[in-house]
């Protein structure tokens, strides 16, 4: 069963665009590989850390590196930015390459070895620390999207996706002395369009009920190889609704960049 669940309309007010998130088991299912446990869209935040949870082993399905080199389907990295076209930031959260300050992180995939959930926890920058909504017309402190970028190959071919969720900064941040420079961590912003043009347009994957296939060295899903794994999309996936719990969130989320 579908069911709709629309953030306020207040901070949908805000957002130019809107984008359709499916959940099954409390995990949002993303366009590539990696497969996101927390934070669920529309969650305020603050404390003194952000934590991205991402499963990255496409709950079991793929393997974890270093991958043969002619794996048919391996992902290769991911990098997660958070920005607000309100606020005008782009933060890098991880970029692949951690900075000497560690304000931003490294290479997601090759942490927390042996685990296929990674933990992503990124310090708030200073411009963030405050209590509430924004008070004043230059605060950074609001709505911004974690932005997921994942490179990776499926089944021989080659994609590159973004995958935007909705939060707000909201809660309370204190000030901290190992609290990174937001300038430091800040990047230009895009056009939705440039972004559009640079990531590959895939639906969402791999939540129960899809038949698309993942083809590991080992064949597809540990199967045989062309066995179907699971994901989303098909009209045929959706008849699963009567078995299992679904919730395609709308969310009003603000357009992508890169």
């Amino acid at each position: 069963m579908l069911k709709p669940l629309f953030l306020c309309a207040a901070t949908a007010a805000r957002f130019a665009s809107a984008l359709e998130f499916t959940i099954a088991g409390g995990q949002i299912y993303t366009p590539g590989l990696a497969i996101l446990n927390s934070p669920q869209p529309g969650t305020p935040l603050g404390g003194h850390t952000i934590e991205v949870s991402l499963d990255v082993s496409t709950n079991g399905r793929l393997p974890l590196p270093p991958y043969p080199e002619n794996s048919p389907s391996q992902l290769h990295n991911i990098t997660i930015f958070l920005y607000s076209y309100e606020t005008g930031r782009n933060f890098t959260i991880s970029n692949g390459t951690e900075s000497a300050t560690i304000a931003s992180l490294g290479d997601i995939m090759t942490s927390e070895p042996g685990s296929t959930v990674k933990h992503v926890k990124w310090t708030w920058p200073d411009c963030l620390v405050g209590d509430g909504q924004p008070s004043e017309i230059d605060s950074a402190r609001g709505v911004y999207n974690i932005s997921i970028r994942q490179s990776f190959r499926l089944n021989g071919e080659e994609h590159y996706t973004v995958f935007d969720v909705p939060i707000s900064v909201t809660n309370r941040i204190e000030e901290s002395f190992d609290r990174p420079s937001c300038d430091e961590l800040d990047n230009d912003l895009l056009t939705p369009e440039e972004v559009r043009e640079s990531a590959d347009d895939l639906p969402a994957m791999f939540a129960p009920g899809d038949s698309t296939t993942l083809e590991t060295s080992g064949g597809s899903d540990g199967l045989a190889p062309g066995a179907s794994g699971q994901g989303l999309g098909s009209a045929a996936a959706r008849g699963w609704g009567e078995r299992l719990s679904w919730l395609s969130v709308a969310g009003i989320a603000a357009v992508m960049l890169l």
